[in-house]
């Protein structure tokens, strides 16, 4: 257990110099196996490339592309004007509108990060605008958009189901409801916040006007609808269907509504080659780290720990919260999953939990992470674009904080949220 200790220090302190995560991780792991003795340092290379020789990782940078190219070709903006004419009439109906864009921006890229980016742009200063303090603008922005990787496709589905051998399919299908649930309760709190504050209301939108919102957004609404069948059919692999997500975009953008040009194609290009790279650097990096935990069987101290400490899977699971929203508050979610995932699932196995709902719970933990200060990536990127202090929009996440833990508590507490739609269709 001592390397685990150094591991931590070593890791800590890399961090607080503002060292890139994937450096301090591969950094850590060399520190490591100096400090261990007897291993050849060869190793880190080989497990920084092995750690991203996956077919499956082939899915992410298609299913961000999907994503930008979506943005660039116009049907974000078709989204957000179907959503407005939708929820105007409310009380803080653009609020509200933002994260009903969120929840259907979310079956496209899986990125919490890259929706916050497209969303924002749009939705942040119109916010702001329409009198919306900055701060609260940011907050919701950033809460909203972490359900990018709860509904599918989900780039920590990928992730995980690579980790595990788990069906990344049937984690997609896991992943609906408590989308759709978190989805809810961020609604809500949006119209509650804004009732609360007197934010403005628009009225309520002409039947012709929602209609011709609804026509023009239909190309756009139906690419998850695209990704879910496509999988739940057979007819594609989640590999192949990131790919038709691609192509899908490409031909609405560039052919049905005639936006996408060869400049927003390039751009969404340079993004998603960008957000990638970040992506499997940091996978990569967090690799090495859990090739040398596991060499060291410091996993199987940990889980035989915990089972001498419970051998009830729901006090196990009170732990395993507390314990990776702690980790979230310093640590993405990506190399946190990598390190962690392989730790946990076995004691979760042990105990009888079933492996898809806590992949749930592990997924959500980690996501909220996103929003939960002092790192909070998703955040700190809508200070930026509102042009507001971070303290500003930290002090406004508070309650969705505090909402998203709820639903977590409600994923952790009813299996059945998780579980019921992968049985309902595989018929069992």
């Amino acid at each position: 257990m001592e390397l685990a200790w150094l591991i931590l220090g070593v890791l800590s302190v890399l961090l607080l110099l503002a060292v890139p995560v994937a450096f301090a991780l591969t950094l850590t792991a060399i520190a490591g196996i100096m400090w261990v003795g007897g291993i050849n340092v060869v190793i880190v290379p080989q497990q920084l490339f092995g750690a991203v020789d996956s077919l499956l990782l082939l899915s992410i940078p298609f299913f961000l592309l999907a994503g930008d190219l979506m943005t660039e070709g116009g049907l974000t903006t078709r989204l957000l004007r179907l959503t407005n004419a939708l929820l105007g009439r409310f009380r803080g109906g653009l609020a509200m509108s933002n994260v009903a864009s969120a929840v259907f921006m979310s079956g496209i890229s899986g990125s919490a990060v890259a929706d916050t980016s497209a969303l924002g742009r749009v939705l942040i200063p119109a916010m702001i605008k329409e009198g919306y303090s900055p701060g609260f603008a940011a907050a919701l922005t950033a809460s909203a958009n972490i359900v990018g990787p709860i509904i599918p496709p989900s780039i920590a589905f990928v992730i995980i189901g690579v980790l595990t051998n788990l069906s990344i399919s049937k984690l997609f299908i896991a992943g609906v409801l408590p989308g759709v649930l978190y989805g809810l309760v961020m609604l809500f709190m949006a119209w509650w916040i804004s009732v609360r504050r007197g934010y403005p209301v628009h009225g309520k939108a002409p039947k012709g006007e929602v209609w011709a919102a609804t026509r023009s957004a239909f190309w756009a609404l139906m690419m998850p609808v695209l990704i879910l069948l496509g999988i739940r059919t057979g007819v594609f692999n989640v590999t192949e269907c990131s790919a038709m997500a691609v192509l899908y975009a490409l031909l609405v953008g560039g052919v049905i509504y005639r936006e996408l040009t060869w400049k927003g194609i390039y751009t969404a290009l340079s993004r998603t080659a960008r957000t990638t790279a970040v992506i499997m650097v940091v996978i990569a990096g967090a690799q090495a780290v859990s090739w040398l935990l596991a060499y060291q069987s410091i996993p199987q101290s940990i889980a035989e720990a915990m089972l001498a400490a419970t051998r009830s899977p729901w006090i196990f699971l009170l732990i395993v919260n507390v314990f990776l929203l702690f980790i979230g508050t310093f640590m993405e979610n990506g190399p946190a999953m990598v390190m962690l995932v392989p730790v946990l699932f076995p004691i979760a196995a042990k105990l009888g939990i079933d492996p898809y709902h806590f992949a749930m719970i592990v997924s959500v933990n980690l996501i909220i992470g996103l929003i939960t200060p002092p790192v909070a990536i998703c955040l700190s990127l809508g200070a930026v674009i509102a042009g507001c202090k971070p303290s500003e929009a930290a002090r406004e996440v508070w309650p969705f904080l505090g909402a998203a833990i709820g639903v977590l508590m409600l994923i952790t507490f009813i299996p059945g949220l998780s579980l019921w739609l992968p049985a309902y269709f595989s018929g069992r």
